[in-house]
């Protein structure tokens, strides 16, 4: 299920990542991110990638989420020990799966080195709300992994200020960071027996980009190393390892190579799709990508041909059953979406997303027959991603067809729950209160939404 979404964590990491989107877009001139993004297949490759990785950092058992942000440029950060952001544009542009686990393990170092806690720690210790702007401008550049940002004209004019040591020190403390995350990610990529090479090639990339400007750029205002030594420092590793030339699985490119497809077929426009893959192009990926354009473009009757065929070349790839789904049940044929939903849901029962669409084909279809079926994929999705509000939203509206009220009016306060909206998050938790036993596990759930207090900004 390929869709644009609100963030589904708390109001305040909400805002901090607004915060933190519009002035990376301003220090670095990347364009702004146009909103986070869910689909099944492409956060599932993602978490196969992270997971490895993760286990070596120690980090698997800290529920680390990685989201997914519509947004053309190659970027990924992290904000502090559990949310990690990649871009869209550092998928597509990525020719091999290992240059984005290069990205990935970088951000882990980052997350295991602790530096966003001794971020916020500097930060506190700042006084001026002035000087507290301008560091944090700086600050939101950590993340830019594989861009090798740096403050350019904007950071430079804002550093021309009686701070200009302190900020000073600061950067030189983001460098020496960037560094040590350059180092973890070898470590782990080592540790995983794969190959720095991804991640050598990709900043080579950068540094071939940024040549021109580092000419111009004062090394002491920078928030990453000066690209020339960093590279050298990081080629020096990557050569030393064992593994440098270990290739990705050939599965494992495929499947990179269809998310791509994906993601291009989804954000890019028809034009733009057709020119990327044209029809000379047989490969499954182009032709993924093709379909994608078409159904944007024409509409099922375009797109149900290309699929079907796509479906018969790969029969148990449950992200082309669940596309299906998705197109047929966005261009109205809601009963016909349930079948390949139900298949994608046989072949890939793990994937919360897709038990969500069908639960939610299940109840537009209109036939009450298939309501306990949906409230059973929506438990069962809601058992592997308990913060999902549209799950929530659906478990409402099934729960009221059965007339059950206040198990609707509790699904309710926990999908405004979910979505920051408190407010009327407590007036359902309130109303449904009154209706569940003293203590009982559903008077526990809306009494702890009554008793959350907004985090102080």
């Amino acid at each position: 299920m390929f869709i644009h979404a609100a963030p589904k964590f708390n109001r305040r990491l909400s805002l901090l990542l607004a915060a933190l989107m519009v002035l990376m877009s301003v220090a670095s001139g990347a364009a702004t991110a146009s909103g986070l993004i869910r689909d099944a297949e492409t956060e599932k490759l993602i978490r196969d990638y992270a997971r490895p990785v993760f286990r070596v950092a120690g980090i698997s058992g800290q529920n680390v989420k990685i989201h997914l942000i519509a947004n053309g440029s190659f970027n990924a950060f992290v904000i502090d020990g559990q949310n990690m952001f990649i871009h869209t544009g550092a998928i597509v542009n990525s020719k091999t799966p290992n240059q984005l686990i290069g990205v990935i393990a970088h951000e882990t170092g980052h997350i295991t080195g602790g530096h966003l806690a001794s971020l916020r720690s500097q930060l506190k210790r700042m006084q001026s709300a002035s000087l507290m702007l301008q560091v944090l401008s700086i600050a939101a550049m950590i993340g830019g992994a594989a861009s090798g940002s740096n403050i350019g004209q904007a950071g430079g004019a804002a550093l021309q200020s009686g701070n200009f040591m302190l900020q000073k020190q600061l950067l030189a403390d983001r460098r020496i960071k960037e560094s040590s995350a350059d180092r973890a990610a070898v470590t782990f990529l080592n540790k995983t027996h794969q190959s720095a090479r991804g991640m050598l090639s990709t900043f080579e990339f950068f540094m071939d980009q940024n040549r021109g400007a580092l000419q111009q750029v004062n090394p002491y205002l920078q928030s990453h190393p000066l690209a020339p030594q960093r590279i050298e420092q990081l080629r020096d590793l990557a050569h030393r390892s064992r593994w440098f030339n270990r290739r990705d699985p050939a599965p494992l490119r495929f499947r990179h190579d269809m998310v791509k497809a994906k993601l291009i077929g989804f954000l890019e426009k028809p034009r733009t799709v057709f020119n990327m893959y044209p029809r000379s192009n047989k490969t499954l990926p182009a032709r993924y990508a093709r379909a994608i354009a078409w159904n944007r473009k024409a509409g099922l009757k375009a797109f149900l041909p290309r699929i079907n065929r796509l479906i018969r070349e790969l029969p148990d790839n449950p992200f082309l059953l669940e596309l299906k789904g998705q197109f047929l049940f966005e261009g109205g044929r809601t009963s016909d979406a349930v079948r390949p939903l139900r298949k994608a849901v046989g072949i890939a029962p793990r994937e919360p997303l897709i038990r969500v669409m069908l639960a939610q084909a299940l109840l537009a279809s209109g036939d009450d027959l298939f309501v306990d079926e949906a409230i059973r994929h929506l438990r069962k999705a809601l058992g592997k991603e308990k913060n999902n509000a549209q799950a929530y939203r659906q478990l409402a509206a099934a729960y009221a067809r059965k007339h059950k009220i206040s198990s609707a009016e509790l699904a309710s306060a926990q999908a405004y729950f979910y979505e920051g909206q408190l407010d009327l998050a407590k007036q359902q938790a309130r109303r449904a209160k009154k209706k569940f036993r003293n203590g009982s596990a559903k008077w526990l759930i809306a009494d702890d939404i009554l008793k959350f207090q907004k985090p102080k900004r």
